[in-house]
């Protein structure tokens, strides 16, 4: 990856860089920050991972027409294809001269760093793909680096315990970075102050003794916040996204970009850059008679989040159907226990369209061994229709196992 940005004279060292790792919320609070960013006037670059529909998803940037990029400031678009092309053009050129392949991984990831020097953004917020030390995001370094938290999940590659986990994720500190935590936990907390006090970071804060979401409480279509941070405090202030961990990823995100403008950030800035902000297939509405929803939760701490966010935030609906496909090195059996079997009247199993997924039975026997009433069907297409034929307008037909699943699901239903 190194030697691939170096001949691509290192874009990643063109513009400031805010890093973002961590078990779960990665993607929501890169997604948030990057929305506060553009909020406060800034062309910003976010590169996250993965792809619900498309792999353009991956790499976001300022409009690039000028007018437009002046006149829709809070608008950032997905990178068109013939730039994303021509990236990979001249990427495939480096790669002949370097006697090594890189990885699928590593080729998004430098086509993001370069992009975003091509179209000269002011900042860029980069999520981690996996873990961080080894990560190829970890070529740039991060001014700001955030840790959203910290969970058993990837233990075949990151390690078998949750300070294992940790220390790679936080391989992406970096001399002089101010380092948002939003992990709770105390053997993760020591392995993050510990490693930030060896390379020499400028700071550490952490949830709840130097920022906190003070106030989280359901509003009509997302969340009503209250938030403090070292630099701020900011009271009902409204995020359209449902799920009381959203309150989390925002307190992290407005954290981290505050502390990257080093100033507290303005009303209409925390206004427009939370309002606005997005995140497909986590807890998204897309249908109504029946309800259904898409969460990509695939891990035991994402599928309990996602239980108590359906408890909370869409309580008194019906039972739910629920359509489950499970990548490897996940239990479905855990994961369905995670999000709470009492909660569930069927369950649809089906392949996630990725060489990585479980096979059907195996997420039907999990089920199955829980009580539940569970069939298969081979594709995910097939599972929502089967779901939409079986739920009555009242129930809730849930989409969830895998962002694989999720984004196939988001396509046939568009």
């Amino acid at each position: 990856m190194r030697a691939l940005l170096d001949a691509s004279a290192d874009p990643q060292l063109a513009y400031p860089v805010l890093h973002l790792t961590g078990t779960n919320g990665k993607t929501s609070t890169a997604r948030i920050l990057a929305s506060l960013l553009v909020a406060s006037g800034l062309a910003v670059g976010t590169t996250t991972s993965p792809h619900l529909e498309r792999i353009n998803e991956r790499i976001t940037g300022p409009p690039l027409e000028p007018r437009r990029r002046e006149r829709v400031r809070r608008q950032h678009d997905p990178i068109p294809d013939a730039e994303l092309a021509d990236q990979l053009r001249v990427l495939q050129g480096l790669e002949a001269l370097l006697g090594e392949r890189p990885s699928w991984f590593e080729l998004v990831t430098a086509c993001a760093f370069r992009w975003f020097a091509d179209v000269a953004v002011d900042a860029a917020v980069v999520e981690v793909g996996m873990g961080g030390r080894w990560d190829a995001t970890n070529v740039a370094d991060g001014q700001v680096a955030v840790l959203t938290t910290v969970a058993l999940d990837h233990t075949e590659y990151l390690g078998p315990t949750v300070a294992d986990i940790a220390e790679e994720k936080a391989g992406i500190i970096k001399p002089g970075a101010v380092v948002v935590v939003g992990e709770r936990a105390t053997s993760v907390v020591e392995v993050v102050e510990r490693r930030a006090a060896e390379v020499g970071a400028a700071r550490v804060l952490l949830l709840e003794r130097d920022l906190a979401c003070e106030g989280n409480e359901l509003a009509v279509g997302g969340r009503m916040l209250d938030i403090r941070t070292p630099w701020s405090e900011h009271s009902e202030v409204f995020l359209p996204l449902h799920g009381r961990h959203q309150g989390h990823n925002a307190v992290l995100a407005v954290a981290a970009a505050e502390a990257f403008l080093d100033a507290p950030l303005s009303r209409e800035a925390i206004a427009e850059g939370l309002g606005r902000a997005t995140s497909p297939g986590r807890l998204e509405v897309v249908g109504r008679d029946p309800l259904l929803l898409l969460d990509g939760a695939h891990n035991v701490q994402g599928m309990t989040a996602l239980g108590r966010a359906l408890d909370e935030e869409f309580a008194g609906t019906g039972p739910l159907v629920a359509v489950v496909g499970v990548l490897a090195g996940h239990d479905p059996g855990e994961l369905l226990e995670a999000l709470g079997p009492q909660r569930l009247r069927l369950v649809i199993a089906c392949r996630a369209p990725s060489p990585r997924t479980l096979e059907p039975d195996e997420v039907a026997f999990s089920a199955s061994r829980l009580g539940l009433e569970a069939i298969e069907v081979p594709s995910v297409s097939e599972a929502v229709d089967a779901a939409k034929a079986d739920a009555a307008a009242d129930d809730v037909i849930l989409v969830t196992g895998s962002l694989y699943v999720v984004g196939a699901a988001r396509a046939c239903l568009a």
